[in-house]
């Protein structure tokens, strides 16, 4: 009996520490729950998502009579649901788990499962996902969930624009990784930390472009001038915003404004911009004049619109500089993933109406830029939501800590 336990003690503490083979070498010929439970999250850890999730149901169907290591199988099969973006009735699964294992003392899992939560939530409801964060006792995680728990701290930062925040939480995660010893840890840190290096965002001043990190749009953010945000759709001065996100004709001919600043631009060019029309007649005037006049209405309290002798120029107020915050790179689509840049999780029908667009055009955009690997989906039928995924803090890589070692 005790070369039993020693073997499923042995194969917690290789999972732990990142070594799924020789956690098998120690299981793999064993049928009893704990030790299917430990073949699972090994091979979970390799890969085998399939393999893993049926071997954890079996441990699951045998470890009835003990609570404890019952919701620790729960706990993984809900982890290897969120690497795979399975996402449906996965929030109740992780509460659930978390519940069960505060009940029974375990306090490393609860922990666990509280950091997977906030993981989850990070992928639509950015404030429910910092409330869980700071009421989890990080001290009481298993250090394999540290650098995650770390990541998830980082995105939230970088998703607010708080570039020194997320720079500390992406030095802990580094840290919290090089502890564990475990290659995929730090792998995935030094993923997070190069996306939080990458250029955030383009300035576009006077027609002259720079590229700015994630510290540069914050100290431009923080300052009184008038910008125009093409990233996430609306115009800010200081605490004063203006959304436009669901108005696709203004945002596109206050950008041109924006951009041509101090400068006009003609009527032609503002109806090449806002409507794509390349042979402007009487009505494409007449609704030029309509949008410009519903512009003015959203602008007034930051700037003034006036009409040139070949279309219009804008004025800001109190002397201030204009400028525009563009995506780094642009493109195809470029509408789509400028919403999607918000780190909300979108429905399609939502970014049709929002995009002016049917909601097929955005289905076919959103399939194409899928398969690039821009965006991804989860839910089903009209639950389904999309995301962007450029942005850190969800998992990348399978991250079970496996300090759940079945009795």
């Amino acid at each position: 009996m005790s070369n039993k336990h020693d073997g499923i003690a042995a194969a917690a503490q290789a999972l732990a520490a990142g070594d799924a083979l020789t956690a098998l070498k120690r299981v793999a010929l064993r049928d009893d729950p704990p030790a299917l439970a430990l073949r699972g999250i090994a091979m979970a850890q390799l890969g085998d998502l399939d393999r893993a999730r049926d071997l954890l149901r079996r441990a699951a169907r045998g470890l009835r009579a003990d609570p404890l290591a019952r919701a620790r199988c729960r706990l993984a099969a809900a982890e290897i649901a969120l690497v795979t973006r399975d996402l449906g009735g996965l929030e109740r699964a992780l509460g659930t788990a978390r519940g069960a294992l505060a009940a029974q003392d375990d306090w490393a899992n609860a922990a666990h499962a509280g950091y997977l939560q906030a993981r989850l939530l990070l992928t639509g409801r950015l404030y429910q996902a910092e409330a869980v964060l700071e009421a989890l006792d990080t001290a009481a995680l298993p250090p394999a969930s540290r650098p995650g728990c770390w990541l998830v701290a980082a995105g939230i930062a970088m998703r607010r624009i708080r570039a020194g925040d997320a720079r500390v939480a992406l030095d802990r995660a580094a840290r919290a990784a090089q502890e564990t010893g475990i290659a995929a840890l730090a792998a995935e840190v030094a993923q997070a930390r190069a996306a939080f290096d990458a250029p955030a965002a383009r300035l576009i001043e006077s027609g002259r472009e720079t590229l700015l990190d994630l510290a540069g749009v914050e100290a431009l953010i923080g300052s009184d001038m008038l910008l125009v945000d093409a990233c996430r759709n609306f115009l800010r001065c200081g605490a004063t915003v203006v959304p436009l996100a669901g108005r696709p004709v203004l945002m596109a001919l206050l950008r041109a404004l924006a951009e041509a600043w101090p400068g006009d631009v003609s009527r032609e060019t503002l109806l090449a911009r806002a409507f794509r029309a390349r042979h402007a007649d009487e009505s494409h005037r007449a609704r030029l004049r309509v949008e410009i006049g519903r512009l003015r209405g959203h602008l007034a309290p930051l700037a003034e619109i006036r009409a040139t002798g070949q279309g219009f120029v804008l004025e800001p107020r109190g002397g201030r500089r204009i400028a525009v915050l563009a995506p780094p790179v642009e493109g195809d689509h470029a509408g789509l993933l400028a919403l999607l840049a918000d780190g909300e999780a979108w429905s399609s029908s939502a970014l049709a109406l929002a995009l002016d667009v049917s909601p097929r055009s955005v289905q076919r955009a959103l399939a194409e830029l899928r398969r690039a690997g821009r965006v991804e989906w989860f839910g089903h039928g009209r639950a389904r939501r999309w995301i962007a995924r450029s942005i850190p803090g969800f998992p990348t890589s399978l991250l079970l800590p496996a300090p759940l070692p079945m009795r």
